[in-house]
């Protein structure tokens, strides 16, 4: 068979390969946080990791936020002021993780999820992963059940799903992302990268968007990324028709979300060895602002989905 499913059962956790024995390109998957720990893809005699994940799931659970690598980020995105927020007519302070004055990047990036079906044929691989959020944290007393789906397709593609949905009494809240850090070769200094977008959400200077919307057309053509730092909220073009590219002379990665991801965040961290791009259903601290914000309806399926696809530009 062209595709496979592997299950790892090892550890308490179990981890996953969705692999193409056609071409070799596999990709694996953590229940913890349903995260993309790695994706290789053919290069030359061998497979080369454009993922900067970690060594085992296990640092993995110790290490989460320490740059929350390939974290999900739900029911909120980024930072949320000072971690507070008001819905119907009630105030709300997040409890879970915060890097100061905010919290940050929601509260399922360290939940474990459970395998609930795989499958392989001629033409996937497939997982899916479900997580049951119990309204834990009093900042966010809302149950939910997140669904993700991480598909591996021919062409060394990787499609992700994430399927939200309720049974409470009202609407909730609601935005979904990644934090994916990507790594083209020792550094991203040689990367060019190619956004879709002309503006991006001026931030203030605790990272936060003020009102203001602005230009910035660096990223439209491609633009080398030596010497250049970010930490961004890009607003795509087209969404569900845009698409971000990073390559350097020898890979190329595309990322292609859906119109359910309008936001881009693209964040360069000090090491410069691997670059977050960051699908955003809405803005950061859009519990406040509003920006993108979805308000998930009981009993009512929301889907939110991305696709990467890499090739080595020689073989």
């Amino acid at each position: 068979m062209r595709f496979t499913v592997e299950i790892n059962q090892e550890s308490l956790h179990p981890s996953i390969i969705l692999k193409d024995n056609y071409t070799g390109c596999f990709a694996e998957i953590f229940s913890l946080g349903a995260l993309l720990n790695a994706f290789h893809i053919p290069k030359g005699n061998s497979t080369v990791n454009i993922i900067d994940g970690f060594e085992s799931i296990e640092e993995a659970a110790a290490n989460t936020t320490n740059g929350f690598k390939s974290a999900k980020l739900s029911p909120f995105v980024c930072r949320l002021k000072n971690g507070e927020y008001s819905f119907r007519m009630k105030k709300y302070t997040i409890e879970k993780f915060y890097l100061e004055p905010h919290a940050i990047h929601g509260l399922i990036f360290d939940a474990f999820f459970t395998i609930i079906d795989s499958f392989a044929n001629e033409e996937n691989a497939t997982v899916v992963l479900q997580h049951n959020y119990l309204g834990t944290d009093k900042g966010y007393p809302f149950n939910y059940t997140t669904i993700v789906t991480w598909k591996l397709l021919a062409n060394c593609s990787l499609t992700v799903t994430t399927t939200v949905s309720h049974k409470n009494n009202d609407a909730i809240p609601f935005a979904d992302g990644w934090h994916p850090y990507f790594t083209l070769g020792e550094t991203i200094d040689d990367c060019i990268l190619q956004l879709d977008s002309r503006e991006q959400l001026e931030f203030d200077e605790t990272l936060l968007p003020t009102k203001f919307i602005v230009r910035d057309e660096r990223f439209v053509h491609g633009s080398l990324l030596k010497n250049v730092s970010l930490d961004n909220c890009f607003l795509l073009t087209n969404p569900g028709k845009s698409v971000c590219t990073l390559k350097n002379n020898e890979l190329q990665l595309t990322i292609v979300p859906d119109a359910s991801y309008p936001f881009l965040q693209v964040y360069t961290p000090s090491h410069r060895k691997s670059i977050a791009i960051e699908n955003l259903s809405a803005a950061p601290n859009a519990f406040n602002n509003n920006l993108g914000l979805v308000f998930l309806e009981p009993n009512k399926e929301y889907h939110f989905t991305t696709k990467y696809s890499a090739r080595s530009l020689h073989d």
